[in-house]
C-alpha cells in the first residue's frame, strides 16, 4: 500500500509540473500530491527511528484514508491537462445499446420519495463500510488479512482515479438534466444532493469508485469476516443502487466497475501469496549457526 501510494501521487505529480503545468491549480496540486506520497517514507523512518513508539505505524497502515479523501479533490487540474473533453456522450449511447435505456431515468419515475431518502442516506457510507471492514482486520493478529485488503483498496482507488482522468463525465443529474420531470423529491434526499454538488471534482463517473469500492468490500468480508458481511450487505446494496437513483451514474459506469474489482482483487491476492512465500523460504534459509555439522 506505501508503494502504491508513493508511486501513483509521484506520477500525478510529475504530470502536473512537466506536460501539465499549464493547468490552473496545476502547481498546488503537484505539492499536495507530493506531500500525500512521501506520508508513508516519512511516517516509516520515523517509526524505525523510534521503535518504542507506535503512533507512526498505525497512522501510517491508514495513510490510505486521507489520501483517498483528499487527492480527490485535486484531480481537477490533472483532468484538464490529461483529457478536458467529457465522455458523457459516450456513456449514453453505450447504456442506450447495451440496456436500451437510461436508468437513472427511468428509476427516477417509478422510485418512491421514500425510498430515494433511504437510499441516499446509503450513498454516503461510501467510505463508512471500507473503515469497519478495515477496523475488524486491523484487529487480527498477523496482519495478512489487513494488508491483502489495504493492497487492493489502494490499487481500486488509484486504478478509479486514473480512469477519471482518461473517461472524465459529470454524470446524468447534470447531463441529461432535462430527461427528469424535476428535482430529487424526498424529505432528506433533497439537501443530501445538494451536499454532492459541493465537491470540487465532479467529472468521477466512469467507472462508479461508490460501486467498485463496495463489491470490494462485500468480497473481503465474506472471505474473512462473514459476521460483517452480513452487516453490510443491505445498506451496501442500497449504495449501489443509489448511484443510479440519485442520478450520480449511468449503468454502464456499475458494470465496468465489475471488472475493475476482480483485476484489483487478484492482483491484490497474488501480492499477498507472493509475500507469504517469501517468508517462507527466507525462514526455511535461517538455519542457527551451531546447526551446520562440518565432516
Amino acid at each position: 500500500m506505501d508503494l502504491i501510494i508513493a508511486v501513483s501521487c509521484a506520477l500525478a505529480a510529475l504530470v502536473l509540473v512537466g506536460p501539465g503545468h499549464w493547468a490552473p491549480g496545476a502547481l498546488r496540486a503537484a505539492l499536495l500530491f507530493t506531500l500525500m506520497g512521501m506520508g508513508p517514507l516519512v511516517l516509516r523512518t520515523v517509526a524505525a527511528s523510534y521503535p518504542g513508539h507506535r503512533w507512526p505505524d498505525i497512522v501510517a497502515d491508514w495513510w490510505l484514508l486521507p489520501t483517498a479523501v483528499m487527492t480527490h479533490g485535486w484531480l481537477s487540474p490533472l483532468v484538464d491537462a490529461l483529457n478536458p473533453l467529457l465522455k458523457d456522450a459516450q456513456l449514453v449511447a453505450a447504456d442506450q445499446r447495451l440496456f436500451g435505456l437510461q436508468a437513472a431515468v427511468v428509476l427516477a419515475r417509478i422510485v418512491p420519495t421514500w425510498l430515494n431518502d433511504v437510499l441516499l442516506v446509503c450513498y454516503y457510507g461510501h467510505f463508512i463500510w471500507a473503515l469497519v471492514l478495515g477496523l475488524v482486520l486491523y484487529r487480527r493478529p498477523g496482519g495478512a488479512e489487513y494488508e491483502e485488503y489495504l493492497t487492493a483498496l489502494g490499487l481500486l482507488f488509484c486504478l478509479n482515479y486514473a480512469a477519471y482522468a482518461l473517461v472524465p463525465a459529470i454524470g446524468p443529474r447534470y447531463f441529461l438534466v432535462d430527461a427528469f420531470d424535476g428535482p430529487l423529491r424526498g424529505t432528506v434526499a433533497p439537501l443530501l444532493d445538494s451536499v454532492m454538488r459541493t465537491p470540487m471534482f465532479a467529472r468521477d463517473c466512469f467507472p462508479s469508485g461508490h460501486t467498485g469500492a463496495t463489491l470490494l468490500v462485500f468480497y473481503y468480508a465474506w472471505r474473512y469476516s462473514r459476521r460483517t458481511f452480513w452487516v453490510v450487505l443491505l445498506p451496501g446494496l442500497g449504495l449501489i443502487a443509489a448511484t443510479l437513483v440519485g442520478r450520480f451514474h449511468y449503468a454502464t459506469d456499475l458494470l465496468c466497475s465489475v471488472p475493475l474489482v476482480m483485476v484489483v482483487a487478484g492482483l491484490a491476492m497474488g501480492v499477498s501469496r507472493a509475500s507469504r512465500q517469501r517468508e517462507v523460504v527466507k525462514d526455511a534459509r535461517s538455519v542457527p549457526v551451531d546447526a551446520i555439522v562440518r565432516p
